[in-house]
């Protein structure tokens, strides 16, 4: 009896182990990636990436038809971008994208079917200025795309509204609160289910609020900024990390969370990256409010923007990396060719006036243009009564209302530049032109411009 009891529980012991090890998880997956001892350690969980894997696989890409013939402005009307394709890759290109953006209603989720050239549907308006930003990301922003760049499907997915886009929050604090609550103590999925600040975008990714605010020594001496204002900055870190799928130390060296010495490379794409969403959503998404419907808005009236989770959607690399971009010359290699076709004039720098410009739909001053100020700073410099007046121009080819606004974020780019050179805010007054269009028709690099007059 005793051998017999030994048996069945050494049979239970056999059994209770074979279920505990069927129910164990497989282990996660570390990699140093960085010195030892900085904690540069990612961590991946092999459940995860095989669930998500199907998301990150890109759509094949058909072979580029003959560059030769007819260009698809002379044969259609209203194409105001693309123009310059073939008419064979003009097609091509539009087969493409509505793969990438509007599967199931294809070609008239866009277009009107009896009348091709018609703008009335607000889909197409604002896809012709999906696919200008496009192109102006792999063009000016190769600092964080590279030459990997993106297309619609890098957003889109199959999908005509991108699954990870935000609005503006708009809430009313509880009267039991006095004073602002910064949305704490809620559900913010963005931060990590955590009770940090709930919207760390609209400071960061449409505002320029300050991230960087640790202090150089330890409180309460040296402090940058508030504990609200790190709280702010944490879930916008945290946020990133969920979006890419990654730990802290993907882009920080743990010695120093702030020093750029010894960090991965990734925390310099990252920080073009943060610039790149900013400049996505003031100057392209946001002016086009006006242009969607009601129910395609946040409750404050404003358009749907991106974020991190946007592109990445939980892996470090869009799509793991594929290089769709450079099978579409219209998003790439045309839109290149263009831009340096189009040379800016060098940059008017006076002491008292400066005029500076802009690559087509950019608010970033590159090269040459940003050292239109040089003069006109020293004028301030050693005046302090004078004050400098900024009006912001763009040139009339496009939609007004998106030039309206993308002329308005040019001239906060100077001022910017102004007050980052210790010109005091109050010196420094925008001026709205009366007429912001300086030519008549067509993308005039001149006119794509911001003035500045001291007085």
């Amino acid at each position: 009896m005793t051998n017999l009891r030994s048996f069945a529980a050494a049979a239970c012991g056999l059994a209770a182990a074979f279920l505990l090890a069927g129910c164990e998880r497989p282990p996660v997956e570390s990699t140093q990636t960085g010195y030892r001892g900085t904690g540069i350690v990612q961590v991946v969980n092999p459940r995860i990436a095989a669930a998500n894997a199907a998301l990150h696989a890109a759509p094949a890409t058909t072979p580029a038809a003959p560059a030769e013939g007819p260009k698809a402005r002379d044969v259609y009307q209203n194409v105001k971008v693309l123009g310059d394709l073939s008419v064979a890759e003009f097609s091509r290109h539009m087969v493409a994208i509505t793969e990438w953006v509007s599967p199931q209603e294809g070609c008239n989720y866009c277009h009107n079917p009896a009348n091709l050239a018609d703008d009335s549907k607000y889909t197409k308006v604002v896809s012709r200025r999906m696919i200008e930003m496009t192109q102006h990301l792999n063009v000016n922003w190769k600092d964080h795309v590279a030459n990997t760049g993106v297309t619609c499907y890098t957003c889109h997915r199959g999908q005509p509204v991108p699954s990870n886009v935000w609005f503006n929050p708009v809430v009313e604090t509880p009267r039991i609160f006095i004073g602002d609550d910064a949305g704490q103590n809620k559900v913010a999925t963005q931060a990590g289910l955590s009770s940090l600040p709930y919207d760390p975008f609209t400071p960061y990714l449409e505002q320029e609020a300050p991230i960087r605010v640790g202090g150089p020594t330890a409180l309460p001496t040296g402090n940058r900024a508030s504990t609200k204002q790190a709280e702010f900055t944490y879930s916008l870190m945290i946020h990133m990390s969920s979006a890419l799928g990654v730990n802290c130390t993907f882009c920080h060296n743990t010695r120093n969370f702030a020093t750029w010495e010894d960090a991965p490379p990734q925390r310099l794409s990252a920080y073009h990256g943060i610039r790149m969403a900013r400049d996505v959503n003031n100057a392209y998404i946001e002016p086009l409010a006006p242009v969607f419907p009601a129910h395609r808005l946040g409750a404050g009236g404003d358009a749907a923007k991106a974020n991190c989770a946007t592109c990445h959607q939980g892996a470090n690399k869009p799509l793991f990396g594929a290089q769709m971009a450079k099978d579409y010359s219209g998003l790439t290699a045309l839109a290149q060719a263009l831009a340096a076709g189009s040379t800016l004039p060098p940059p008017l720098a006076e002491a008292m006036r400066s005029v500076m410009y802009f690559d087509t739909g950019s608010a970033t001053l590159h090269g040459e243009q940003a050292k239109g100020l040089a003069q006109l700073i020293a004028t301030m410099t050693a005046t302090p009564a004078a004050t400098a007046t900024i009006s912001g121009y763009h040139s009339a080819s496009g939609e007004l209302a998106a030039n309206q606004e993308l002329a308005k974020q040019r001239a906060f780019t100077v001022r910017d530049a102004l007050l980052a050179a210790g010109i005091a805010e109050q010196r420094v007054v925008l001026d709205k032109p009366l007429q912001t269009e300086a030519n008549i028709a067509g993308e005039d690099p001149v006119a794509r411009r911001v003035e500045v007059t001291v007085k």
